[in-house]
């Protein structure tokens, strides 16, 4: 069984993930990748002029039904220097839980790890899902060769092995949320209406076909005195196990040189999942894109 409700989760928790779950699946993400110029170095990330080592992004995660919209939990993305296998790397660190009358109904603890060299280049991606003492690890080993890259895919259990296959491909490939840093490298100023960028993204034993599909400038108000001036993006999702694959999520991006999301919108069978920016600390450039107004 495809994992689409994984897809759509991660989606909407991003950065990094987030949304409605269930035993044995993920979190969903937003992510935007260019096709592969037919280079192993191609898979770089060219984002590194958009972060700091030590940049911590809070979000919070809302049902949608009608009128009704509770908050459902809340997440934290870092960025941290470290080591991976003895060489310099970056620590890319998805946090998040449940709160609310959703923690006291189905307790959910996620986390994803992602370990970029100092170039950017994904090497290892580590899910770990603990929903109401389920617990269950994607783990998740990249390399790289001319034209293609190679995922080693190996899901399991404290008791069993689920899944260990390997997966590869000719466009850029990622998990889920190591994908999101290509949102953050876009050159917005050499963008038009409608341009679209595919990808895959490994779930599982599968390799899921998305594109981003970039609409312009938006502004999305948070009360009446807080505004955040935004890029908007919707991101299609071609795969038979999707009913809806136009505009199944879409996501707005903070128009300042930080490039973080501001708020995600994933469609679910009954209402929406939403997830808002809360707070940062540590990013590297002042975020512009946040614009208060005085009460009159």
């Amino acid at each position: 069984m495809k994992d689409n409700r994984s897809l759509l989760r991660a989606i909407a928790v991003w950065a990094a993930a987030w949304a409605c779950r269930s035993k044995g699946t993920g979190l969903c993400l937003p992510v935007l990748l260019l096709l592969l110029s037919g280079v192993a170095g191609a898979q770089t990330i060219p984002v590194k002029e958009r972060f700091n080592a030590g940049e911590e992004v809070q979000y919070e995660l809302y049902f949608k039904w009608g009128i009704l919209m509770p908050r459902a939990g809340q997440a934290t993305l870092s960025i941290k220097d470290t080591r991976y296998e003895d060489n310099p790397a970056y620590h890319y660190n998805l946090l998040f839980r449940t709160s609310g009358m959703f923690e006291k109904i189905f307790s959910m603890r996620d986390t994803i790890d992602c370990y970029f060299t100092p170039e950017m280049l994904l090497l290892r991606s580590e899910k770990r899902v603990n929903e109401n003492d389920y617990y269950l690890i994607d783990d998740l080993k990249f390399s790289y060769s001319t034209g293609k890259t190679s995922a080693h895919s190996h899901r399991y259990t404290p008791s069993r092995t689920k899944i260990d296959t390997m997966i590869v491909s000719e466009q850029y490939m990622f998990d889920m949320l190591g994908a999101t840093m290509y949102l953050r490298s876009l050159d917005w100023d050499n963008m038009k209406q409608g341009d679209e960028f595919p990808f895959h993204v490994v779930i599982g034993r599968d390799r899921i076909n998305i594109s981003f599909r970039y609409t312009g400038q938006q502004i999305v108000e948070r009360n009446e005195t807080l505004k955040y001036r935004t890029r908007h993006f919707y991101i299609d999702i071609f795969d038979d196990a999707f009913t809806q694959s136009k505009a199944a999520a879409e996501i707005w991006i903070g128009d300042d040189e930080n490039h973080i999301p501001v708020k995600i919108r994933a469609k679910l069978k009954i209402g929406a999942a939403e997830v808002y920016y809360k707070s940062s600390k540590g990013l590297r450039y002042p975020l512009t894109s946040r614009v208060e107004i005085p009460r009159r």
